[in-house]
């Protein structure tokens, strides 16, 4: 394999169904790693698709099957995104009920990457997904997601708490920590686990069923749902207190429990597309994934710019919201349930706003410049917290915007610099080199957090009274922000020489 391919080829008429569409920056288009000499030939996939007719072929030619499929798979990532936030708006009660001090709510937060971070959970995830399928893994790893989020529900538990199964284990190590910090760490550790490989399998579902279609449009939606999920995860469980505060934590278990029922009804439709592909994969072999195309992801630029923009992003994102509430009720006073709500608007705005520069990216492309937009934001909308008292809801929209830009931005810009049969491993390396700032940042947080307020978490254990200043911890992810800053713009500069066509429409075929 060369150390740098060649340039795609500049914009041959050749397009899915006979139009006049330029080829470059397709979402079909299979990159060929390990001979780039074929590009020239054009991609299987597209030879393959010039003979089509009006007749459809298999399940995925239905735009109905399509959407119907991005419907059941986005339920699953509904769920996910629900549970990973149900215990947002809850870090006082955890402090007050568990004992938790703001460090420990770090490190309880931190445990979901910790199997992504030093175990490469989501590569190793990946590379499974691409070598067994994804009915199989995606099985296993909706699966452990429901067994996490019950062992976190029940170190949270009064049956835990009065001597339950495993208390008396949990108090025999460490004792530095809490026996239900321990138990309910290990299960969000669990969750961890199953969550972000789910994601990459869902991801890989929806390039399966969209490719050559609007592909960042459905990423985009998929995204969406799983907005939802969070948003109403922010503003149902501070009202799902009853009959006991972990209620909230066992409605987020029931949720999954049915995402895992819809997964399995996918895994029908999967095996089904599977049989009515075999024949059109026939007469071409496909690529096995090769140490070469491992070590394409670890030197490739383009590609190590938009990992980089990933995790300093998501970094001083999803951190933030975890403890997003907790800076409302301490900086503007306000009560638990309506600083749910207010943080729940980021959220919503996403669920509208991703989808919408998604299309834009379908259709009129600028992904790079959409990413770079979009890190900026970031880090206007943290400095305005950290240095400013104005009304949140301005810096929480500008948040939202910026929420939505890179997301959809990045995620469809990923497939035309990975060929499909190899995008499990590389949405995998993303999502395992961003969960290393998931791990960190939440604890950093803590940290300074302590740090900057001494003797507030033991007022607020003793009597349930004391007030954070969260002005370092917000100048901290400002200082994110102006990393992912400068990673979008080296990104948007260095796609002008690898010639992958992020600004390019991502439906140009």
């Amino acid at each position: 394999m060369t150390s740098r391919r060649p340039r795609r080829p500049g914009l041959e008429n050749r397009g899915r169904t006979g139009g006049q569409r330029p080829m470059l920056s397709s979402p079909t288009k299979e990159r060929t790693w390990s001979n780039p000499a074929r590009t020239d030939q054009g991609p299987p996939q597209i030879r393959k698709n010039e003979g089509k007719t009006m007749e459809q072929k298999t399940i995925r030619d239905s735009a109905f099957n399509r959407w119907g499929v991005l419907v059941l798979v986005s339920c699953v990532m509904f769920m996910n995104y629900y549970f990973y936030d149900a215990l947002s708006p809850l870090k006082d009660l955890m402090q007050s009920e568990l004992g938790f001090t703001s460090a420990d709510y770090g490190f309880f937060t931190s445990a979901y990457s910790i199997p992504n971070v030093f175990l490469l959970m989501a590569v190793i995830g990946g590379i499974i997904c691409d070598r067994i399928g994804i009915r199989i893994t995606g099985f296993v790893f909706c699966l452990l997601m429901v067994v996490g989020a019950a062992v976190t529900a029940y170190g949270a538990s009064p049956t835990f708490l009065g001597g339950g199964f495993g208390f008396e284990f949990m108090t025999s190590f460490l004792p530095r920590f809490s026996p239900a910090l321990k138990m309910t760490s290990l299960g969000f550790f669990i969750f961890g686990l199953g969550a972000e490989t789910s994601v990459v399998v869902i991801s890989k579902i929806i390039v399966k069923w969209f490719k050559g279609y609007q592909l960042a449009l459905a990423l985009g939606l998929n995204l969406a749902f799983g907005r939802l999920g969070a948003a109403l995860a922010l503003i149902l469980s501070p009202r799902l207190l009853q009959p006991h505060w972990t209620t909230a934590i066992w409605f987020g278990v029931m949720l999954l429990i049915i995402g895992l029922l819809g997964f399995v009804f996918y895994m029908f439709l999967d095996s089904r597309l599977d049989r009515q592909l075999e024949e059109e994969k026939s007469g071409d072999e496909e690529e096995e994934l090769s140490w070469a195309d491992l070590k394409f992801l670890v030197t490739d630029r383009t590609f190590l710019l938009i990992t980089a923009l990933c995790v300093t992003f998501y970094s001083a994102v999803f951190p933030f919201i975890k403890y997003a509430p907790d800076l409302l009720m301490n900086k503007f006073g306000m009560a638990r349930q309506t600083a749910g709500d207010v943080t729940s608007i980021l959220m919503f705005g996403t669920i509208v706003l991703t989808p919408l520069f998604g299309w834009i990216a379908d259709n009129k492309g600028k992904s790079a410049t959409l990413m770079y937009l979009g890190s900026g934001l970031l880090f206007v909308s943290h400095l305005m917290f950290a240095l400013t008292t104005i009304t949140p809801y301005i810096p929480i929209f500008l948040l939202g915007v910026a929420f939505s830009l890179v997301p959809a931005a990045m995620w469809p810009a990923v497939t035309k610099i990975v060929g499909e049969n190899k995008i499990g491993t590389a949405y995998g390396f993303m999502f395992s080199v961003q969960n290393l700032g998931l791990w960190a940042f939440p604890m950093l947080i803590g940290w300074v957090l302590e740090a900057s307020n001494p003797g507030v978490a033991d007022a607020i254990i003793a009597g349930g009274e004391g007030t954070y200043d969260y002005t370092n911890p917000m100048l901290m992810l400002a200082a994110l922000g102006v990393a992912g800053f400068v990673f979008a713009f080296l990104l948007k500069r260095e796609d002008l020489k690898s010639g992958y066509g992020l600004e390019l429409p991502n439906n140009i075929a």
